[in-house]
């Protein structure tokens, strides 16, 4: 499947953009999480634009080719909403289906809030939609760790987590992504501990990701993490620039799914449960053995799933 490359000007940055299927297709965006890059959708992209679709997978900001601001604010989900709104907008797109994995989930979220005219069906993996809390997650967070260590917690203080995933970018990578089935993220350990340490050395490559795409994600952190790790530093930014939207449900129909060994799952388990309150169009679904990323650990039945919900809701063909 041939894949086309473009970088965009949109929001005061550049935008990587990878792109394939007929020009004339109706749009699906794919939106990756942390730490991934665009080639995590590899397995998708041929399913949908064999089927009709023209799919857009974006270097989200901070990744890749994209610009990459040092600044933690210049990452807040209404400015990473935005990059994306802008790209849709240089395209000339007016109805779009968006999914989000990991990260790129809340994105797409709020997409779905923000645009509920062009965005006309979206998709969410892992990360369920829970409205805006009644404070920052972030203060919800420390209370709950006080005495154990919270990756997220880690992340907080710009600098710190730098300094230990840049010192061996290609070590710190297959620690994060080939790990585990994104349970090394959640190891019980002291407070005071740093995010590599106890973590299984993984050897070789496993089925879903091999040498030759490990390498395509390696090149995406070349810069090292400060950009993806300052997804992470704008939770009370985040909800106090959300507030508009606090009450605001999502009618769209919607797809989510969530792999049954995938650590969110438990930690998001209240959120799971009570998500139909806040999506009332939602279709659910839990993949049997299969962890945190689902797009090529569950590839098959995923795209089986995602092609009949689109062709339900989203036909490729008006």
């Amino acid at each position: 499947m041939p894949i086309e490359h473009e970088l965009l000007a949109v929001n005061d940055i550049t935008l990587s953009l990878y792109s394939a299927g007929p020009p004339l297709g109706r749009p699906v965006w794919l939106l990756h999480g942390f730490p991934e890059c665009w080639h995590s959708w590899r397995q998708q992209i041929g399913a949908l634009a064999e089927a009709g679709y023209r799919v857009l997978i974006p270097e989200m900001r901070g990744y890749g080719q994209s610009s990459a601001p040092p600044e933690p604010e210049a990452y807040e989900l209404l400015t990473l909403c935005a990059d994306i709104q802008e790209a849709m907008d240089a395209l000339g797109q007016d109805e779009v289906c968006v999914i989000g994995h990991d990260w790129g989930a809340p994105v797409a979220w709020h997409l779905g809030l923000l645009e509920p005219e062009r965005v006309k069906v979206l998709g969410a993996l892992s990360v369920p939609f829970g409205g805006r809390p009644k404070r920052p997650a972030i203060d919800i967070m420390r209370e709950a760790n006080r005495d154990r260590f919270n990756y997220i917690l880690y992340f907080q203080e710009p600098g710190v987590a730098e300094r230990e995933l840049d010192a061996d970018i290609p070590r710190s990578l297959r620690l994060l992504l080939l790990g585990g089935s994104g349970d090394v993220f959640l190891q019980a350990k002291p407070a005071d501990a740093r995010l590599l340490d106890g973590m299984p050395e993984p050897h070789g490559y496993p089925e879903w990701c091999s040498a030759e795409d490990f390498a395509v994600y390696l090149r995406t952190f070349e810069r090292g993490f400060r950009g993806p790790l300052n997804w992470y530093r704008n939770f009370t930014r985040n909800w106090q620039r959300t507030e508009s939207l606090a009450e605001r449900k999502i009618e769209q129909p919607s797809l989510f799914l969530l792999g049954d060994q995938d650590p969110v799952g438990k930690l998001e388990a209240y959120t799971v449960k009570r998500m139909a309150e806040l999506v009332p169009n939602l279709e659910q679904h839990v993949l049997a053995d299969c962890g945190h990323w689902i797009q090529n650990q569950c590839a098959e039945q995923m795209n089986s799933l995602l092609l009949d919900f689109l062709a339900r809701h989203y036909p490729a063909a008006l």
